[in-house]
Formats: C-alpha cells, sequence, structure tokens
C-alpha cells in the first residue's frame, strides 16, 4: 500500500488535467499553461490563457518569457501525443516546477472549456463521453 500511495502522490505532482487546470485559472493561483504545439496547430485554437512556446523553441525562449521560478503547466494535442511529454522535460532540465496536462488541447476541448482563436473566443459543446453534460 505505501507503494501505491508514493507513487500516486508522485504522479499528482507531475500531472494535472484540464478541469483542475480551468478550476486553478479561475481561482487565480499563479502558473503559466504553455501551448508546446506548432504555429499551425496555436492558430486552430489553444486553452483560453495559454501561451505559445513549441517545444523545439523552450530551450532559446524560456528563460527570457517566464521568469525562473514560476510553476508551468504544458499540454500538446492529445493522450496519443508525447509533445508535452517533450515540453516539460525541456522545462524540467531548465530548472521549472512543471506538469504535464494530461489529455492535451483535445480534453480541453472536449470537455468544453474556452478556446481561443486569432478570431475569438468559442466554447464547444461537452462530448459526453469526456464530461457531464448540463
Amino acid at each position: 500500500m505505501t507503494d501505491a500511495i508514493a507513487h500516486f502522490r508522485a504522479k499528482l505532482e507531475l500531472e494535472t488535467d484540464p478541469s483542475d487546470v480551468y478550476t486553478a485559472q479561475k481561482a487565480g493561483e499563479e502558473f503559466v499553461l504553455v501551448d508546446t504545439r506548432s504555429s499551425e496547430a496555436w492558430a486552430q485554437g489553444r486553452a483560453k490563457g495559454a501561451v505559445h512556446i513549441p517545444t523545439r523553441e523552450i530551450a532559446d525562449r524560456a528563460a527570457d518569457e517566464i521568469p525562473a521560478g514560476t510553476h508551468v503547466v504544458v499540454y500538446c494535442w492529445s493522450p496519443g501525443c508525447n509533445g508535452g511529454d517533450k515540453a516539460a522535460l525541456a522545462f524540467a532540465e531548465r530548472g521549472y516546477q512543471v506538469k504535464l496536462m494530461l489529455g492535451g488541447f483535445e480534453y480541453w476541448a472536449r470537455e468544453g472549456y474556452p478556446v481561443v482563436t486569432d478570431d475569438g473566443e468559442t466554447r464547444g459543446p461537452i462530448d459526453p463521453l469526456t464530461g457531464v453534460v448540463r
């Protein structure tokens, strides 16, 4: 049982999900949400409140754009890609406290949280496979 407690405690220190991120945003918690996808993906839509630093640019841009000591949450496309893991590693290697948002942008959008494009903010319907439709 102790192994399970240690495992899940450690996992929760490094991972989060769209619901918890959105709740933290609404509560005013201080962290930077980073979309690590390509510029083309960013243009298609991103989580409200996110900043854009593609994974391949983290090494060059992170220190200039995100102050040391800042908590960072990263995401990529979906559970089917490991871009978020690569981005989390890049931030961790630079000394940031970082979490991976499980489900990525896909689950952010499917759970009905605000999506921003260059044309404005939208909110899609909640996918009944990912959340309670009210």
